[in-house]
């Protein structure tokens, strides 16, 4: 099941959303002229489809396999990430001072969405890698950028996240690894690094020659909680002051988690320190690690909202794809009894126009996200602020949105989406993760009503409602909505009890979600209006009309619930859920 780049849509996205032209008029994005855009979008969309679509079928099949403490990767995989750093994909937006292009964010997420359209178990590990590298851009100090970011950036290196521990979950502020100061020694002013980390994507394999793990870790005597966490690097391997690889670190993969999806991304349990010489290196001040770590999960969950464009791409082209070919019934009323493609039946259509239209509509705020957060980089106060508000908004949402067109693609295939023979379950089985890793979609909205819709006493959420509701034009229900979650937005700010806020939290995310995506796809209308883009004219009016029509309209009437306390509840209590 191969599928073709959705390269016009994503120029669109880039151009119309993330206004590509104002960040290249800026001199530190001033590279991004369109000619280098177009070709860089067409370029990343021919390798993944090229050399990493073929290997998703094979590599969920095979698996990633712990062989005696190293995992192998599926056949194919080592040669297609050679090829991936080598023609420099890792590098687009990397600090030009460490071998990076120094592009906008906005075209490295488009380097991750057609690797991950492609591939998504596969693009996990750069998805990290570039995490890793910001993480340390921002926070490691000048020898450790020094020795790190150059491999790190051109992706000869990969890295890690190691948060969660099998007790602590989501609950950072539980976790027990430890981090011991070293006096003496050849290793002195680093730290000994002791305890278990699980869920720990791509924690390790044999692809890159080295993998830099970012660890937090608690320092003996540090607070309790949250506010003693300490952030640390520790590669694999040893690395000498002149770049070069020494001996093996003291940690391990000790086994790895078996999934519903993402067979070739291994998924690790690590062990570190188990001999007692687990050595890292301290990465900002200490216990600041959560500051630290959430600038790398800040970049992740943008990919991983980016998740949903992938999934919803690769399946509904597939969809349709199948549907093209499918020959079932005669047209309903119509007076010719010869069956015709399953395309032509209006249930069929509704599918389709559906799993497109949340596709286009997710790419439509990704890409403005991107956006935002590169406008951030050039010093617009407003645009990271908004940045700050989107984040859960593309991670919640998009992810969401993901899994319901991979479910959609099922069953548009009817019987056959139900076996893995046409690949449909697979794109299912593999999106069904990204509601849950990087902060749960609860999480997401949790973090929208509890910290975003504070920032500047409300000021940032209402803004970004107004101009929606300024810009929809006449798009009464788009208007409607923005309106709606501007009120709601104030209630649970400045009236509601933190129950009643997290109970309405995450229809109150859909409803905001749905507002900023509606009003990103009239800007590309209005982008093909202004005559770019003519060859998706006809198809872009029609999406976007069942977006207005059909998405908006949901989303409103999520309202009730957005808005309706907790107190239904804690009707039942825990016993009685169990009856």
């Amino acid at each position: 099941m191969n599928y073709t780049p959705a390269t016009a849509d994503q120029l669109l996205a880039i151009h119309a959303n993330a206004d590509i032209a104002g960040l290249a008029a800026s001199e530190r994005f001033a590279a991004a002229e369109p000619d280098m855009v177009e070709a860089i979008v067409e370029g990343i969309g021919q390798f993944a489809s090229g050399e990493w679509a073929p290997l998703n079928r094979s590599g969920d099949e095979a698996g990633a396999i712990l062989d005696n403490g190293t995992v192998r990767s599926p056949e194919g995989f080592a040669e297609a990430y050679r090829h991936y750093v080598e023609q420099g994909w890792n590098a687009i937006a990397g600090p030009t001072a460490f071998g990076g292009q120094g592009l906008p964010f906005t075209l490295a997420c488009n380097v991750l969405e057609n690797l991950g359209t492609a591939n998504m178990a596969f693009s996990l590990l750069p998805m990290l890698s570039v995490g890793a590298t910001e993480a340390l851009e921002h926070h490691g100090s000048e020898a450790q950028k020094a020795k790190y970011l150059p491999k790190l950036v051109s992706g000869e290196w990969s890295g890690t996240m190691n948060l969660t521990e099998p007790q602590a979950g989501s609950d950072l502020g539980a976790l027990r690894a430890t981090a011991t100061p070293i006096e003496e020694g050849e290793h002195a002013g680093k730290y000994r690094i002791a305890g278990q980390k699980i869920f720990i994507t791509w924690g390790e394999h044999e692809l890159a020659e080295n993998i830099i793990h970012l660890v937090l870790a608690r320092l003996p005597d540090a607070p309790e909680g949250s506010r003693g966490i300490s952030l640390f690097l520790v590669p694999k391997y040893h690395v000498a002051d002149d770049g070069t690889l020494g001996a093996r670190n003291d940690l391990r993969c000790v086994s790895l988690e078996h999934k519903l999806g993402i067979h070739a991304s291994p998924t690790c349990v690590m062990s570190y320190g188990d001999e007692g010489g687990c050595i890292g290196e301290l990465v900002g001040a200490e216990n600041r690690g959560l500051m630290a770590m959430f600038t790398m999960m800040n970049n992740a969950r943008i990919n991983v909202g980016s998740q949903g464009v992938q999934m919803g791409e690769r399946a509904t082209q597939a969809a349709v794809a199948y549907a093209r070919d499918r020959v079932q019934s005669a047209r309903a009323g119509s007076g010719d009894k010869t069956p015709v493609a399953i395309i032509e039946h209006p249930d069929v259509r509704r599918m389709l126009m559906r799993m497109k239209a949340l596709t286009e509509g997710m790419r439509a705020l990704l890409y403005h996200t991107a956006g935002q957060v590169d406008r951030g980089t050039l010093g617009d106060e407003a645009a990271q602020r908004r940045a700050e508000i989107l984040v859960p908004l593309i991670k919640a949402w998009g992810t969401d949105a993901g899994v319901e067109v991979a479910s959609l693609g099922i069953q548009v295939h009817g019987g056959m989406g139900f076996i893995e023979e046409t690949g449909a379950a697979q794109l299912y089985r593999d999106a069904r993760i990204a509601p849950i890793y990087e902060g749960t979609n609860g999480i997401q909205a949790a973090d929208l009503v509890t910290r975003k819709l504070g920032l500047e006493n409300g000021a940032v959420f209402a803004g970004l409602m107004d101009d929606i509701a300024r810009d929809a034009g006449g798009e009464d229900g788009l208007v409607q909505l923005a309106t709606t979650c501007r009120a709601i937005g104030e209630w649970m700010r400045d009236e509601a009890s933190l129950d009643d806020r997290l109970a309405g939290s995450v229809p109150f995310c859909t409803m905001s979600a749905v507002a900023v995506a509606g009003w990103q796809l009239m800007r590309q209308l209005r982008t093909i209006d202004d005559g770019d883009f003519a060859g998706l004219a006809d198809a872009k009016k029609a999406t976007v009309r069942f977006f207005l029509d059909r998405i908006v309209p949901e989303a409103a009437g999520l309202r009730a619930s957005a808005t309706a306390g907790a107190e239904s509840l804690y009707v039942l209590d825990s016993a009685q859920f169990a009856r």
